[in-house]
């Protein structure tokens, strides 16, 4: 049963461990002849990378992505592309003690309890490492859809959110929370080193748009474009909710309030609104794709927690190691990838089914 892969037509499979000599991905169904080398991928991979400041994990990993297979003279050939990331800064011996207890609110238990068996340095497969790889096949996911611009920032960490009338885009670079609120980044900052020196951690939110999808891409029941999203947004590690549009916010409207009024328009209809998220009966309505995704603080601190040893003793254990205090601040890199490999999975499913 492989339970590593996602999409149709454009299909990724990751592989790799936190702690093993390198991780990566497969991407299979990318049309041929897209220009591509590992400059145009190492941007993405770049803005997720940890050790980039003190409120992230100190873990000092280059992420430097290689092209294995499915490129010929810079061009991709319709063949697997594979990509590979090595691992340079394990510190197994971080996790001698979670060898013989499960780490609260991590995936410890849940695995023993499916496999029998597990990789306990670093969480293994479960751990957010494995996002790097995904982050590599977004980028080749790109390439596919030109005419997509996508965007993902933080808007609320620890409770604290964005100022939405200060939103800026070209804030968003210009701190270590992708945060287009420079008010909002400067809080984050004092709050997030008080975080950091108790050894806790608290959760966030990141909102991702994108813009440029004509109408049309998706489909009806099951293959829905927005069900897709939330799939993909749901399978990155630490992520406990998935909005599209307003979300759980328009189970609080009226019929009247929820509405996307269309009116006449140049190119098509003009909406005076998106509540929809710009996805209505699981199909793209041409307007921007608003997706937000939950994160929850990270499960290892500092503070002991009461858990269970495998033979079932009652024990406490805190996390050792290097930790992001807060998950989410590098998960908008991540949930920028998921957007753009649902969006170019679906681009081909229409151009297969429609022209």
């Amino acid at each position: 049963m492989s339970v590593n892969s996602f999409g149709r037509l454009l299909r990724f499979t990751t592989w790799g461990e936190s702690h093993g000599p390198a991780l990566g991905a497969v991407v299979d169904g990318c049309p041929p002849g897209l220009e591509i080398d590992e400059g145009k991928l190492q941007p993405f991979l770049d803005a997720r990378r940890p050790g980039q400041s003190k409120f992230t994990t100190q873990r000092q990993e280059p992420d430097q992505v290689r092209i294995l297979s499915g490129v010929f003279e810079g061009k991709t050939t319709g063949t697997p592309i594979s990509l590979m990331i090595e691992n340079v800064d394990q510190r197994s011996k971080d996790y001698s003690e979670v060898a013989k207890a499960y780490r609260p609110g991590h995936a410890d238990y849940a695995y023993d309890a499916k496999y029998g068996f597990r990789d306990y340095r670093g969480g293994g497969r479960s751990s957010a490492r494995e996002t790097a790889a995904r982050v590599a096949a977004g980028g080749v996911a790109r390439l596919v859809i030109p005419e997509v611009s996508i965007l993902a920032y933080v808007t609320e960490i620890g409770g604290d959110a964005i100022d939405r009338a200060s939103f800026d885009a070209s804030e968003i670079a210009n701190n270590p929370f992708f945060c287009p609120d420079a008010q909002a980044a400067a809080r984050w900052a004092t709050q997030m080193e008080a975080v950091r020196k108790s050894g806790s951690s608290v959760g966030a939110v990141v909102e991702c748009i994108a813009t440029g999808l004509p109408a049309g891409w998706g489909a009806p029941l099951y293959g829905k474009l927005d069900a897709d999203l939330a799939a993909a947004m749901m399978g990155i590690n630490a992520v406990k909710g998935v909005e599209i549009g307003d979300g759980f916010a328009a189970a609080r409207l009226s019929g009247e309030q929820n509405a996307d009024p269309m009116y006449p328009g140049a190119t098509g209809p003009r909406f005076d609104a998106n509540h929809a998220g710009g996805i209505a009966g699981g199909i793209s309505t041409g307007q921007p794709v608003v997706v937000r995704v939950a994160f929850k603080p990270t499960s290892s601190i500092l503070t002991p927690q009461p858990t269970i040893t495998r033979d079932g003793d009652a024990t406490e254990l805190f996390t050792k190691g290097r930790h992001d205090p807060c998950v989410g601040i590098r998960g908008a890199p991540v949930v920028e990838a998921m957007m753009a490999l649902v969006l170019a999975d679906h681009k081909l499913l229409h151009r297969g089914q429609c022209g």
